[in-house]
């Protein structure tokens, strides 16, 4: 958009607040603010990404559908449920109705801003975690930051293959296109502080080449819990350069393990030195110039053991140097915190269905992407002031049952289907539910991976579809 960018006339205004009023917690609750129509006219405004404010789908009407579909799945996740939910509000509210063509609603939704949806999940985590309580933190002080990977698959499409191409190990139109994420996740309130996605293979597409793309999203005094994958000189130099403390366990491939040498800090628990290896390809001189030389880091082991299971040692390399601050048992707890960024991820890919995106194209598997995350942090959020109101922590709080409660009272919110003087007490009834919903606790459960009910009969696919087809035509003359 060019020229002056114009401002939301009244009347829409307050229809942007009616939409985005879904996922606030009500007035005068924690957090009621956190996603207030000034918050969101700002960061499209700063992005020029402002249409439709006198259409029916303006940027309010098609964020919230794309929300919509991205927190449900089945048949209520497709563009066609989407606008039947636009027309169904658009008629309670007194407002122009659309056609039942999708065709209008997928226009607009094309052209959502993916950086503005970006900056506004952004926005809403970091203003979450500066909220978090003393008792979310680690040790009551400390904002750890939970660093992990993973791959989602989208439609099989030209545009797709091109941007994210299948692994060159599969058969050409058998694979999907397939691609690479890394998300940082606050361990006081489990949003997403920030990600990069991008190809699954190529030159700087790994995950440590990913992580580096969002190290600004850390904030000076952060701890980052990574795995054995981002244990190296230069990833904890770069996080040492910028205030940043590391706890990241050993990868024994580039570095070996004596507790002869350094100084002993304990039994298995020492201070190393490592030094600075050769300038890697990807970073440049000014960059390679400000890495110190050396780096004097902990290095300790511990053992997990659990009755039934076999005895887990585990080594870790952190920047928590102080013995007396932080103990090795100190240390093993916080990187057992690190299992929770699996199970982050997977409510992300499993209840919002991010292993699988529906879009078809890459700039809106961009939009639909972080649209998925914008959700997810609401959802966290909602959490997070149920927590708060009933003296929990956040991460007790299951996220699948969060999310039934938030699609259950959806259209109740929106439409002001409630009476507004119960308006308050509905509300807080809907977070003393959600608390109560807390995440199991199973310590040593053990099931096997194994399925009882095969869903259906038919064979991979071990060739492309049109040569398929082909052999499937000359059984059938």
């Amino acid at each position: 958009m060019s020229g002056d960018i114009p401002k939301f006339p009244p009347q829409d205004s307050r229809n942007y607040q009616k939409v985005v009023d879904v996922f606030l917690s009500g007035k005068g609750l924690p957090f009621a603010e956190i996603l207030s129509a000034e918050r969101i006219e700002r960061v499209f405004r700063k992005h020029r990404a402002l249409f439709g404010l006198h259409g029916i789908y303006s940027t309010a009407i098609v964020v919230w559908a794309f929300l919509s579909q991205v927190l449900r799945d089945g048949k209520e996740a497709s563009c066609q449920s989407a606008v039947a939910r636009v027309v169904s509000y658009c008629e309670l509210q007194g407002l122009d109705v659309p056609t039942e063509d999708t065709g209008d609603y997928c226009k607009a939704r094309a052209k959502l801003s993916g950086a503005a949806l970006r900056d506004l999940s952004g926005e809403i985590a970091e203003e979450l975690e500066q909220a978090a309580e003393p008792s979310w933190l680690w040790k009551g002080v400390h904002h750890a930051k939970l660093v992990d990977g993973f791959t989602f698959t989208m439609p099989d499409t030209p545009e797709n293959q091109a941007m994210y191409p299948h692994p060159k190990s599969q058969t050409p139109g058998v694979g999907l296109p397939i691609a690479r994420a890394v998300a940082i996740i606050s361990l006081a309130t489990a949003t997403v502080m920030d990600m990069e996605f991008g190809p699954y293979q190529g030159k700087e597409t790994g995950e440590s080449a990913l992580l580096r793309k969002i190290l600004d999203s850390f904030a000076e005094g952060d701890i980052a819990v990574m795995d054995r994958y981002y244990c190296s000189f230069m990833m904890i130099a770069l996080l040492h350069c910028q205030g940043i403390q590391t706890c990241a366990r050993k990868h024994h491939r580039r570095h070996k393990t004596d507790f002869r040498r350094g100084k002993r800090l304990g039994k298995n628990d020492h201070l190393i030195v490592w030094t600075r290896p050769e300038k890697p390809s990807w970073m440049d001189e000014a960059t390679y110039a400000m890495i110190p030389e050396t780096l004097t880091l902990r290095e300790l082991r511990f053992q997990i053991v659990e009755p039934g299971r076999r005895t887990q040692t585990i080594e870790i390399i952190t920047t928590l140097t102080n013995p007396e601050q932080h103990t090795v048992e100190d240390i093993a707890e916080l990187y057992g915190f690190r299992w929770n960024s699996e199970l982050d991820i997977r409510s992300i890919k499993s209840n919002l269905n991010l292993a699988h995106v529906r879009c078809k194209k890459p700039e809106m598997i961009y939009r639909e992407v972080w649209t998925t995350i914008l959700g997810y942090n609401l959802i966290r959020t909602t959490a997070a002031g149920a927590a708060l109101l009933h003296h929990k922590q956040p991460r007790q709080i299951s996220f699948t049952s969060t999310c039934q409660y938030v699609l259950a009272s959806w259209m109740q919110l929106s439409l002001a289907i409630i009476d507004p003087a119960r308006l308050d007490g509905y509300l807080r009834l809907m977070l003393k539910q959600i608390a109560a919903c807390e995440v199991a606790n199973r310590p040593g459960r053990l099931e096997p991976r194994v399925l009882k009910r095969r869903r259906h009969g038919y064979k991979l696919m071990q060739k492309h579809r049109q040569v398929l087809r082909n052999e499937l035509r000359k059984t059938c003359t």
